[in-house]
């Protein structure tokens, strides 16, 4: 109970942050509104708290809200108590309220989010209708911009890079807590590809080469575009499932890897007995067998200049005296990787969908967490403008050596923080230890105890009286074949035409069956003998 109460009160305190000074109900089409129309930040179209105002009616409490906000008094210690009451300075009506509606967690996200979608679309146009060729004829106008727009992204990256680990100063375990991110690993390929294109496009020889590599960062791209998705409770549990169904997808690719091979080997060699091309060799052997998961033999569309080099001679004489052998492991193939390899990976997502989805709510919960910490703490303004802030930021810690108050407070209680998380682990560890203690001094422990060992003893004595009894049958087998073998001799010493001098001994008790399974030869030679 405690726990859920605790967890409803942390989900309350990060829906504050996140909605800042305004109402956690305002709609989100007024958001987007107020983007374009700032004069709509105002009471009448948006509802903000109203805050409390600060009327000190003593001095005297100004002097300790400076001593606990580390603010020198002016005045000194000397100035009246029963002065006028202190009021900060304020600022004007429409630019705090453009500043409770600018600086707040949700109207960052939305500002990046449309952004980001204005990206995507540039982005798409210099790939489809402006890219132009290698120097001195490119790039264009456009190229240049979305080059700058990329930088400004490359800025924000350093930036998150550098807050991640401020107290680290190994530069490699710095690295590591910033990688540990999977978008930051998407943002990190993004940005490589997107380089990497950028500096084959600039030449002749590398030009193809550098465009196909921006499509593929467009991808990149527009997949990073999931993330937003995070804040939705029905679609951030989603994120979670696609992540784990692509490992799973993984172990589907070995399993049908190893069958497109093995099929596709043997079709090939059983169908073309030689073929001189490796290029055609190779497609045929992965990319046919894969076709024909989805019903598909397309030897024609496989090799578009089959039917000219057909004409010519130039295809290979395909061979017909294995045909019935290529139709039986075309059977047992489809069979494989239609029916059994299918099905299993249909039963490991809906494994995987199963286990998330029961725990869905926590990790959306995680989600969220994580997607509020981030665009609390970045700038307000979104790429391209974010190089605003990032100039700001350079000249206020690089030039102007202006600490954060965050870091600097952070760092200043770094030591004793490790302290006391010392001192609260040698405690729990000691308490922890006094309770076990109680624990196995109590009555109840007790009796757990002598419980246990009365069922020990009780346990020997029932196998020491099985002992006992198995022994006792056991001598009394042994005796009477003992008396048996002496009757036997004796009687075999009279002679066969003597009666026996005494009848043959009874058999006492019962017996196992490994152990008495001799007694009917004993008593078949008896007869005889009688």
């Amino acid at each position: 109970m405690d726990k859920d109460c605790f967890s409803v009160f942390f989900q309350s305190l990060l829906s504050h942050i996140w909605w800042g000074d305004m109402k956690r109900k305002t709609e989100v089409w007024k958001l987007l509104l107020t983007f374009f129309c700032p004069i709509l930040c105002l009471e009448f179209y948006l509802v903000f708290f109203k805050p409390l105002p600060l009327i000190l009616p003593h001095r005297k409490q100004d002097n300790q809200l400076e001593e606990e906000e580390g603010i020198p008094n002016e005045d000194g210690p000397d100035q009246d108590t029963n002065s006028v009451p202190y009021r900060p300075p304020q600022r004007p009506f429409i630019v705090s309220r453009w500043c409770q509606f600018w600086f707040a967690p949700v109207t960052s996200f939305l500002g990046n989010v449309l952004m980001y979608f204005l990206f995507l679309l540039f982005f798409a146009y210099v790939l489809l209708a402006d890219f132009k060729p290698p120097p001195p004829s490119g790039p264009g106008a456009a190229e240049c911009v979305l080059y700058f727009w990329v930088f400004t992204l490359v800025c924000e990256e350093i930036r998150q890079h550098i807050e991640s680990g401020f107290l680290c100063l190994d530069t490699c375990h710095l690295f590591r807590l910033y990688i540990k991110d999977v978008w930051n690993k998407c943002d990190l390929t993004a940005i490589s590809l997107f380089i990497i294109g950028l500096i084959c496009r600039m030449f002749h020889l590398s030009h193809e080469f550098g465009r196909d590599m921006l499509c593929l960062d467009y991808m990149v791209f527009t997949l990073r575009l999931i993330h937003i998705f995070a804040i939705h409770k029905q679609l951030g549990p989603k994120i979670i499932i696609v992540g784990k169904m692509i490992k799973d997808i993984f172990f589907f690719l070995f399993f049908l890897g190893v069958w497109l091979m093995a099929y596709g080997v043997a079709n090939q060699a059983l169908i073309y007995a030689y073929d001189p091309n490796p290029n055609r060799i190779f497609r045929r052997v992965f990319y046919r067998p894969y076709l024909h998961i989805f019903g598909q033999i397309p030897v024609e569309e496989m090799d578009a200049e089959i039917s000219f080099k057909m004409l010519h001679g130039e295809e290979p004489c395909r061979s017909h005296e294995s045909n019935w052998l290529v139709v039986i492991l075309l059977v047992v193939y489809l069979l494989v990787t239609n029916i059994l390899l299918i099905n299993l990976l249909i039963a490991m997502f809906s494994y995987t969908f199963s286990k998330v989805q029961e725990h869905s709510d926590i990790y959306w919960k995680f989600q969220r967490y994580n997607l509020i910490v981030e665009y609390h703490s970045r700038p307000a303004l979104a790429p391209p403008f974010i190089i605003l802030s990032h100039i700001n930021l350079f000249i206020k810690r690089v030039i102007r050596k202006v600490p954060s108050v965050k870091i600097h407070h952070f760092g200043q209680y770094w030591i004793r923080a490790n302290r006391l998380s010392t001192w609260e682990t040698i405690q729990k560890e000691d308490f922890l230890t006094a309770q076990n203690k109680i624990q196995k001094s109590s009555d109840s422990e007790r009796l757990k105890r002598m419980s246990a060992k009365v069922d020990g003893v009780l346990k020997h004595l029932s196998e020491s009286r099985d002992f006992e009894h198995r022994l006792r049958s056991l001598e009394n087998q042994m005796d009477y074949c003992s008396s048996a073998l002496s009757w036997v001799v004796d009687t075999l010493a009279q002679g066969s035409t003597f009666k026996p001098p005494r009848p043959p001994p009874a058999s006492r008790g019962t017996y196992d069956y490994k152990t008495t399974c001799n007694i009917p030869i004993l008593l078949s030679i008896q007869t005889q003998l009688a």
